[in-house]
């Protein structure tokens, strides 16, 4: 089964019409659009947290391994 074609897409309109009316449509889509928008912004949010943990991540490390270098050049 592949996509609709023109007529499906038509009759797909026409069933969306009967069932919410034009009044209720731009309004559907208007949500439709902010949620989207919101789940793009969450997304983005979460990949920019992640790399802040990496990059802090990496700064404790080589924290570490400069104290654990320091350590071991005061015991020599």
């Amino acid at each position: 089964m592949g996509m609709p074609g023109g007529m499906e897409w038509i009759l797909i309109a026409l069933v969306v019409l009967l069932l919410f009316g034009g009044k209720k449509i731009p309004e559907l889509a208007k949500g439709l659009g902010s949620g989207i928008k919101n789940f793009k912004k969450a997304v983005k949010d979460d990949e920019e947290n992640e790399v802040a943990e990496n990059k802090n991540d990496e700064i404790e490390k080589k924290a570490e391994a400069k104290v654990e270098d320091k350590n071991e050049t005061k015991s020599v």
